[in-house]
């Protein structure tokens, strides 16, 4: 049954003046920077809130009305007592107990659904194998999902979905555009699910999805660039500056899967030889473990496992595969230069000697920039998650 979504638009007087365009540019701004310092501070008095925006103490008490109405903050039960005379300070956090997001993550060989809170942090998720890549049955089983965790989540209120995939994400038609390892063209992912959901519905690249999520929650909060390479059976990256995620006319940027990379010998369908994609996805990996007879399937945590049993060849594996994954980051740090670079990759995650072998291909002027992703164990709900609350985060008071 189609669920309805918390109500956030705030209302205007058919006698009020249409504002202009410049004054709600205004106020979209404003109340993103209040409701960020509070996620970033809180909880927080509302005074020092005022002086870490620059807004004046009006302003900052007006927006934080808004959003206490709205139940997306809420005043702490104890106050802060100042350092100078007057009355204590009652500071102001979020109320992360009544609305969450829907996440969900369209990978190749299944689809992550997840709830998260207003903090990013997920609270319940399910991860639900592929039958067949039809598109709509797919998104029906995501739909169906959601909903089964919504009813375990008792007591709150969604606000939203965000989807997360890799290939060609056209975020603002909210339109898989090409996905050639499923074979999806042109699937109209917001329309399909909104309908099966009732709930507004937000796609985006998981690539960007993840820059967003590291700015808001994780390691690259403050930091001025971020630059994020998810290497998965796709292999995607994104770059973000002062707060803008790049996406380039159609939602095309960070497409590198036809990179070349030094050192590849993987032949590619292009008909080249070493693209990115090809050379450092998990699908070659798990084919290589196989013909080293470490594994029979195509489950790169196998390999992982394989590697914690002290198998040598699945550790050399899974270290030369980081060595590449390194040359493919310096190669965009040489193009981009960014002050912040998050990976994604299985083996940079979970192993120790992955990540030096990384850093080490990097070279050590720039190895320290170089960090695994801030959500080892649930990478893919926050990427589906985070998609949805970095509407939420920007535009707070319209969502």
């Amino acid at each position: 049954m189609p669920r309805t979504a918390a109500p956030l638009l705030a209302s205007h007087s058919p006698n009020s003046p249409v504002p202009r365009a410049a004054d709600s540019d205004r106020r979209r701004t404003n109340a993103s920077v209040v409701l960020r310092s509070v996620l970033e501070h809180g909880p927080v008095a509302r005074s020092t809130i005022s002086r870490l925006t620059g807004l004046s103490p009006a302003s900052v008490t007006d927006y934080c009305a808004r959003f206490t109405e709205l139940g997306l903050i809420r005043e702490s039960a104890t106050p802060q007592r100042s350092k100078g005379v007057g009355r204590p300070h009652v500071p102001v956090d979020l109320d992360a107990s009544r609305f969450v997001v829907g996440g969900v993550h369209v990978a190749v060989p299944y689809t992550t659904v997840a709830l998260l809170d207003l903090r990013g942090r997920v609270v319940v998720e399910r991860r639900i194998g592929h039958d067949g890549t039809n598109p709509s049955l797919v998104l029906a089983r995501a739909a169906e999902g959601l909903d089964a965790l919504l009813a375990e989540a008792a007591g709150t209120t969604p606000l939203g979905v965000g989807v997360a995939a890799g290939g060609w994400v056209d975020r603002d038609s909210g339109t898989i555009v090409d996905h050639p390892l499923l074979d999806w063209r042109d699937v109209q992912v917001r329309e399909l699910l909104g309908a099966r959901t009732g709930l507004p519905v937000h796609v985006d690249g998981h690539a960007r999805a993840l820059v967003n999520g590291e700015r808001l929650f994780g390691r690259a909060r403050g930091s001025r660039s971020v630059l994020h390479l998810f290497v998965g059976n796709v292999v995607d990256a994104a770059f973000a500056t002062n707060d803008e995620v790049h996406h380039g006319p159609r939602s095309q940027a960070g497409a590198i899967a036809h990179l070349p990379l030094r050192g590849g010998t993987e032949p590619c369908d292009c008909g080249r030889v070493g693209c990115l994609q090809v050379e450092l996805s998990e699908r070659t990996l798990c084919r290589r473990a196989r013909e080293a007879r470490i594994v029979d399937g195509v489950n790169p945590t196998h390999v992982v496992a394989a590697a914690e049993r002290g198998n040598p060849v699945a550790v050399r594996l899974l270290t030369q595969r980081a060595r590449m994954v390194g040359r493919a980051v310096g190669l965009l740090l040489d193009i981009l230069n960014p002050e912040t670079v998050v990976v994604t990759e299985l083996g940079v995650i979970r192993r120790e000697d992955c990540l030096r072998a990384l850093r080490e291909e990097v070279g050590d002027a720039r190895a320290s920039a170089v960090v695994p992703t801030s959500f080892p164990d649930s990478v893919l709900a926050v990427a589906g998650g985070s998609v949805m609350l970095d509407v939420l985060y920007r535009d707070p008071l319209s969502v």
